[in-house]
């Protein structure tokens, strides 16, 4: 029985993804762009790249109420992946790698991290392999692919940065994707402060270790912030909760990954501190 294994060299919804997060680095630092021509050159409305990743990203962005709708949708897919062409294919995603290797360093390129992981490498498995290479590894993907499929999307606005809004159009788009559905409408208007957390946020996406730092090096400068401000408040119980929520930020040292979640928890503890401000006076 063939092991089936997945490749995220050869994962058309990765490679993808990797670029318009490399289009968003360079954006946020002011700097054109390689990946917006290898997107040009790779992903036209006719390429069979192209029609490969529509079906990631459906498979990735679509939602069904139940079970049954959402089997029947991946079947679908699956089926719909078998018609492409596949020498044409495979010749395309050889060329497309073949430019990054010569345009990037694969180490810094593929170091971010991919929130839909699991999702593109079930995809991936799904169109790769058959029933026959492997019933159960297969099964476990589609089961994953399942469970997504038919999970509850959120509805959030987006949050259009200013930086974001003086690039060209066609860069502005294609970088724009990564923040969608990342922060809830809460945060349309955001201090310095904020923006700084956001900034850095992008310009590190690829370096999971440079972000850390960052946002370690921010704690303690919250946390004297609402401390300081907490002699504003006359109620005792709001003053408990505040000491309480401030020893909370201590559990963001010890994260060894910084993700969306913890991005919205800065956000908030900076939303906190305004808050503060307000009520001081």
């Amino acid at each position: 029985m063939k092991n089936i294994k997945h490749s995220k060299f050869k994962n058309t919804g990765i490679l993808f993804e990797l670029l318009v997060r490399q289009i968003a680095v360079d954006t946020m630092n002011n700097q054109r762009s390689k990946s917006v021509n290898l997107i040009k050159k790779h992903f036209n409305s006719k390429s069979e790249l192209t029609k490969e990743l529509n079906l990631y990203k459906a498979l990735s962005e679509e939602k069904f109420k139940t079970e049954h709708l959402a089997d029947k949708f991946i079947t679908v897919s699956a089926e719909a992946r078998k018609k492409l062409n596949e020498s044409v294919l495979r010749r395309r995603k050889y060329n497309l790698i073949k430019d990054i290797k010569s345009t990037f360093l694969l180490e810094e390129f593929f170091k971010s991290r991919i929130p839909n992981y699991k999702v593109f490498a079930s995809i991936y498995k799904l169109f790769e392999y058959s029933s026959i290479d492997n019933p159960a590894s297969l099964m476990k993907s589609k089961q994953t692919l399942i469970e997504h499929v038919t999970a509850t999307k959120n509805k959030q606005k987006p949050l259009v940065s200013e930086t974001y809004s003086k690039q060209e159009k066609d860069i502005r788009l294609l970088s724009y994707k990564i923040l969608i559905d990342r922060f809830n409408d809460k945060y349309n208007t955001l201090n310095e402060n904020q923006k700084s957390i956001l900034r850095e946020y992008i310009n590190n996406v690829s370096n999971s270790i440079t972000l850390q730092e960052y946002i370690q090096s921010k704690i303690p400068e919250i946390q004297n912030n609402i401390t300081k401000l907490t002699s504003g408040v006359s109620s005792r119980v709001i003053k408990i909760k505040l000491k309480q929520v401030t020893k909370m930020l201590n559990e963001l040292k010890d994260v060894r990954f910084i993700k969306d979640k913890h991005i919205l928890t800065m956000l908030k503890y900076y939303e906190l501190i305004k808050e503060l401000k307000i009520v001081k006076g």
